[in-house]
């Protein structure tokens, strides 16, 4: 179990880097889509938080620890629309840390025993949460890309 103990340190040190965008990054950077890019910073903070919560709790069939408000809004396939409330903001700065913790203790806890079998857009089968918790690691290092790379065409633009 060191392996996915690992794991979710990642996680945690990712999200640390993601809070950090959250309270340095301007509303309007945050917000602003660049040209050739398709969503903004905002977006992907928020949809890796939504994310998590799918690949663990919906698949593994327990219930996610997150509004179905932000899962409409930011799972896969949704756009942003220009818009976070101040709320919103607040709500996934609190989430950042908070889901990482509450999937290791639910983890822990033994409660993921049905796990739904799941194939990802990057045409990773997920079988058992273990797999979901260690793609979340690789979904969330793609996502920290993209946020890196809008960082630059924001502040460029």
């Amino acid at each position: 179990m060191e392996a996915l103990e690992n794991a979710f340190n990642i996680s945690l040190q990712n999200r640390k880097i993601l809070y950090k965008f959250l309270k340095d990054t301007p509303r309007d950077l945050l917000l602003k889509i660049p040209n050739g890019y398709r969503n903004n910073i905002w977006w992907n903070i928020a949809h890796v938080v939504v994310t998590q919560q799918l690949l663990i709790y919906k698949l593994g069939r327990q219930p996610m620890r997150v509004d179905s408000a932000l899962v409409e809004k930011f799972q896969k396939g949704t756009v942003p629309d220009g818009t976070a409330s101040e709320e919103e903001i607040i709500e996934i700065t609190e989430l950042l840390h908070a889901t990482v913790e509450w999937a290791q203790e639910d983890y822990e806890n033994g409660i993921f025993t049905n796990y739904q079998e799941y194939t990802t857009s990057a045409n990773v089968t997920l079988k058992r949460v273990e797999d979901a918790i260690l793609f979340n690691v690789f979904h969330e290092g793609i996502h920290l890309g993209t946020i890196l790379s809008l960082q630059k065409a924001v502040r460029l633009t």
